[in-house]
């Protein structure tokens, strides 16, 4: 049984919009949503980026039944694992059983801003794996005293739980972050639908999220020239996204991205059987969550549609 949820772009749209979009989420039919935890967003015109905990904060109080993950929070570098700790077990006890915790290793656009050198994904990843002992510590409740290669903590301990600590999620792009997820996380995250991911990931008991990027609207040009505009940054190739420090690297990177290459790796446009297809691959590649990006201003029209003619194809 696959689950389809909605993603939540705190780049694109306000904190007030962002919890009012989760309710449209919710009374619409989607199972979850992953909202994403960024200091920047990727270019100017996206225009957003709100501090996410606060955001989480208000979606619990305003949802009743949806399930909600950040996808993801980077735990290595802007934030100390135990401050993580700390603040998800917190919203986790604002929507208890409703909450999870997705991590990865980030990216140099929102790390670097505390300064710290940005290493090499060997070194991130050693990072994420103490980061994520250091959580389950302290989800646990334990008195945590921890001098690690990368991490200290001293006499910490979270007194604000719930009564069952909130999964974790690891992201892997690739396979070698893929073995990452396997080993250490409950779940694994993805941001596009690679078969190779979830064979390194090498399970398929535990639920395997994966992002569907679209841009609904009534006309399919239109569309095209919106994801364009607003959303770029998917078309770039290989791990470029991962190292770029600023916005405006991201401008310059994206200056030779055309509608068709976005249009690959968005789809644009009214027709329900192209959004199913796209689904449909996600599901095909071995993914059993799927979140649906809607790319750009018009939230409202998506969710009627989806509503329409989408969801029912999954209930």
């Amino acid at each position: 049984m696959v689950s389809i949820g909605y993603a939540l772009s705190s780049e694109e749209h306000p904190a007030p919009e962002l919890v009012r979009h989760a309710v449209r989420a919710e009374e619409a039919g989607f199972d979850y949503a992953m909202i994403s935890d960024h200091f920047h967003p990727w270019i100017t015109e996206q225009g957003q980026s709100s501090f996410v905990w606060s955001v989480l904060g208000g979606i619990a109080q305003a949802t009743e039944s949806l399930r909600v993950g950040t996808g993801v929070t980077c735990p290595i570098m802007r934030y100390h694992p135990a401050i993580v700790a700390q603040a998800a077990a917190t919203v986790a006890t604002m929507m208890p059983g409703r909450f999870m915790l997705g991590v990865g290793t980030g990216e140099a656009l929102n790390e670097h801003i505390v300064g710290q050198r940005w290493p090499a994904y060997e070194v991130r990843a050693e990072m994420l794996e103490e980061a994520v002992d250091i959580i389950r510590q302290l989800f646990a409740g334990d008195l945590v005293r921890h001098y690690g290669t990368h991490f200290t903590v001293e006499n910490a301990r979270v007194y604000s739980r719930p009564e069952t600590p909130p999964p974790i999620m690891v992201a892997g792009g690739g396979p070698q972050a893929a073995r990452l997820a396997g080993r250490i996380g409950d779940g694994l995250v993805n941001f596009a639908p690679d078969p190779k991911v979830i064979e390194a990931f090498g399970d398929r008991e535990r639920p395997r999220f994966v992002q569907f990027n679209v841009c609904w609207a009534e006309d399919e040009a239109q569309a095209r020239r919106t994801a364009r505009r607003v959303c770029p940054t998917v078309a770039l190739p290989g791990e470029l996204g991962q190292h770029l420090p600023g916005v405006a690297h991201y401008e310059q990177a994206v200056s030779n991205v055309t509608e068709d290459d976005v249009a690959e790796v968005i789809v644009c446009g009214p027709d329900p059987e192209r959004h199913l297809a796209g689904i449909q691959r996600c599901i095909d590649a071995g993914y059993d969550h799927v979140h649906v990006d809607q790319v750009g201003p018009d939230q409202d029209g998506f969710f009627d549609f989806y509503e329409r003619e989408i969801l029912p194809k999954f209930r």
